[in-house]
Parts: C-alpha cells; structure tokens; sequence
C-alpha cells in the first residue's frame, strides 16, 4: 500500500503561485509514475503534469511553461510548483502515485485563483 497526502493548496490572485506538495509513505519501492490531476467543478479529472520513474516529464498543454513537477527522494515528496495561475486553474488537485498495475490517489488539496 501506497499513502499520498498532498498540501500547499489555497486561495491566490492571478498572477499568483503556489507550491504543492505530495508526501509518500508505505510501500514506495518500484513506483513507476508519479503526477498531477486536477478535477474542476462539473469537469472530468484531468493529468497537470507527471514524472516518471527515470526522471522524465510530461506536461499537459494547458500548463506548459508555468508548472513545474518535481521530486525530492531522499523526503519522498514530489512537488508541483505552480505559477502565473488562472481562474480557469481553480480545482482540485490530486496527487497519484502508478506502481506496477496498481494506482493511489490522495485526498485532494483545493487551489482556488480569483480573478
């Protein structure tokens, strides 16, 4: 089992950033993928961003040039650092973890841009 507690979320301006965070714990070996969703009222959950096991990256379109994933092994925390936000970034972002066939999510931390 595979434990994700993301935080960072709140509310900014536009223009504004935050920075999330994604704790990992539990059984953390051979996880292949981490990323970034988003779930906006009304709207299907979305990928933000990923990065893989080898280090790469994958950005959504929408995000490109102003997210930034990252991870940090040694605290076991992958990061997303978001600036230059949106109302239209407003949502919940979801952490998630791939390892192997199995798939792990956190609760959701709420990152609201008013305009």
């Amino acid at each position: 089992q595979v434990q994700l507690v993301e935080s960072g979320g709140g509310l900014v301006q536009a223009g504004g950033s935050l920075r999330l965070s994604c704790a990992i714990s539990g059984s953390i070996f051979s996880i292949n993928a981490m990323g970034w969703y988003r779930q906006a009222p009304g709207k299907q959950r979305e990928l933000v961003a990923r990065i893989i096991s080898g280090g790469s990256t994958n950005y959504a379109d929408f995000v490109k040039g102003r997210f930034t994933i990252s991870r940090d092994n040694a605290k076991n925390t992958v990061y997303l650092q978001m600036n230059s936000l949106e109302p239209e970034d407003t949502a919940v972002y979801y952490c998630n973890a791939v390892q192997g066939y199995r798939v792990y999510w956190g609760q959701g931390t709420q990152v609201t841009v008013s305009s």
